[in-house]
């Protein structure tokens, strides 16, 4: 991917009109954190559209723009529609909520009390998905704010409309959006580290990924990783959000979520287990680093696994054929990913997963 056709929208907002009971220390830090890695992946500065609204306990190094509601939707109307690239990212970190309409209202750092400012995301979407905006066929939309349900937050006055204008629809575009929340959840924040989870997550796993950036990496390669975490956090008592994953292109319409509230998932099956648990490990996310794990497995079994560029296939390709042929491998495999990697959560997941997938294929094999 040509650097030179990339382009960003990146908002972190962590103040608002409103005052300091909206105060949200995280946002654009996570924002400045973001941008700097595409930088460092070769994006020129001034395709990296940068809206920030910090507290005054934080100073950015980097120069910026306003993040309130004329200049944000002047930048998503007039601008970015006129550019000339292939790929676009748009990462937006602050306070959000779920109006009645069911669409997503991201607030402005104008927001007040009185006048809830804001962009209204699902018409974002549509007027990026259509002939409004001729260029960036491959999009990438990360969004970490909280989706509330605004009939819980008991607002004085209903939010009003506020739709950005839509073209005529076609099928030019590919759209990924990763929600943080999940329908009617809060987002968590640490503000004493000041990074929301999920962006510290998502930074986390885009960091492993330069051999990919700056296009935008695999959707379903990245996602398992980042539910994976987030379930880890969920069970540590950290947060009650479910991420979400909408895929929107010419060949399909998903969304992706784990079930929620009353209802208990389906238990994945052994097989989607490992995967998961070998792709929340970001090395696995990048075709170098996943060649090098697979070089030190036996060369007469893994010279016909069937090799695929995304990342979620390859791996499917790489367990199914050591199920296959030699499941004691499996604890090879995992040898070879933990001693690149040794986080205990991931490790103590990924053995317990291969462990399981191995005794389904009737020969278990301990891992350490």
């Amino acid at each position: 991917m040509n650097p030179a056709r990339v382009h960003a929208l990146i908002v972190g907002v962590e103040r608002y009109d409103a005052g300091p009971g909206w105060d949200l220390p995280g946002p654009a830090r996570d924002a400045v954190a973001f941008h700097r890695l595409l930088r460092a992946a070769g994006v020129p500065d001034g395709q990296l559209r940068l809206h920030l609204a910090p507290l005054p306990s934080y100073v950015p190094e980097v120069s910026y723009r306003p993040a309130d509601h004329a200049t944000l939707r002047r930048v998503l109307v007039r601008e970015l529609p006129l550019a000339e690239g292939d790929v676009l990212w748009v990462w937006w970190g602050g306070h959000g909520v779920l109006d009645r309409a069911g669409h997503l209202r991201l607030f402005c750092a104008d927001a007040s009390t009185a006048d809830k400012l804001g962009i209204d995301l699902d018409s974002a979407l549509d007027r990026y998905a259509g002939d409004a905006v001729p260029a960036f066929g491959e999009q990438l939309w990360i969004v970490d704010a909280c989706e509330t349900f605004e009939e819980d937050l008991a607002f004085r006055e209903q939010l009003p409309p506020d739709a950005l204008p839509v073209g005529r629809r076609n099928l030019a575009h590919r759209q990924t959006l990763l929600r943080a929340a999940g329908r009617g959840r809060v987002a968590a924040n640490d503000p004493e580290r000041g990074t929301g989870l999920f962006s510290e997550i998502l930074l986390g796993l885009l960091a492993g990924q330069t051999a990919v950036l700056p296009a935008t990496p695999d959707p379903e390669g990245l996602f398992p990783a980042v539910r994976a975490r987030i379930a880890a956090l969920r069970e540590a008592g950290r947060t009650l959000q479910y991420p979400e994953i909408r895929l929107q292109s010419p060949e399909r319409t998903e969304i992706v979520t784990p079930a929620q509230g009353g209802g208990e998932a389906r238990p994945a099956s052994p097989l989607q287990r490992a995967v998961d648990a070998l792709l929340a490990y970001p090395l696995m996310g990048d075709p170098v680093e996943r060649q090098a794990v697979v070089a030190t497995l036996d060369p007469r079994v893994t010279a016909t696994v069937p090799r695929h560029s995304k990342a979620r296939t390859d791996v499917v390709g790489i367990l199914n054929r050591l199920a296959r042929g030699r499941p004691e491998m499996l604890g090879e495999l995992f040898d070879a990913v933990v001693s690149l990697d040794d986080d205990p959560d991931r490790k103590d997941e990924l053995g317990a997963a291969l462990r399981e997938f191995a005794a389904s294929v009737g020969r278990p094999r301990d891992q350490k």
